[in-house]
């Protein structure tokens, strides 16, 4: 039996219908054109991922394997330079985390660590002690994957958590240094 397909060419006048007859006969490639995706729909792989030419959605949750790419890329300025001015912005603060702001006040709301000041406004003003609890939270959540209620029971516990965190980021930075030495002997 022949598969009847009805398509409308919009070129010709409203209300014209072309009717088109194909074969179950017709070859596999014929049946494969039909299938590729239209113009400015994402073209996927055979193994799902999306091909070269094709944008990336910025939809949806960030895979744990971009997400421990970006943690590193946070920019927090040395203690001396963030210390210097008394309270930083929302939007200043997103920036140096690389994050979206409702983020950050998700986990204001969340943590009870972090206690923004709020103007008349209600906008939120960050002391330099509430940027580096957002490090340690930042810390918990992005680079060791806690959950929300994981990290909460860390900071219950564990009332030493910004010391050893202190040192682990000292830790860190000696790491650095000593592979880039090694890089350049």
């Amino acid at each position: 039996m022949p598969i009847r397909q009805t398509t409308f060419d919009f070129e010709t006048e409203p209300g014209e219908q072309k009717a088109v007859e194909n074969n179950a006969s017709q070859p596999r490639d014929k049946l494969k054109n039909l299938l590729q995706p239209a113009e400015g729909f994402p073209k996927y792989l055979k193994d799902g991922t999306l091909s070269g030419d094709a944008k990336k959605s910025t939809r949806g949750r960030m895979k744990l394997s971009e997400m421990s790419a970006s943690a590193s890329l946070i920019d927090i300025p040395a203690d001396e330079i963030l210390f210097q001015k008394s309270y930083y912005s929302i939007g200043s603060v997103s920036e140096m985390f690389k994050v979206n702001g409702s983020l950050i006040r998700f986990w204001e709301n969340e943590f009870d660590i972090l206690k923004p000041k709020k103007n008349s406004k209600g906008d939120r003003f960050f002391r330099p002690e509430d940027v580096k609890n957002l490090r340690l939270i930042y810390h918990l959540l992005r680079e060791r994957k806690y959950t929300i209620e994981g990290a909460k029971e860390f900071l219950k516990n564990n009332k030493k958590a910004d010391e050893k965190f202190a040192l682990i980021e000292s830790l860190q930075k000696l790491r650095s240094f000593l592979s880039e030495l090694k890089t350049t002997l």
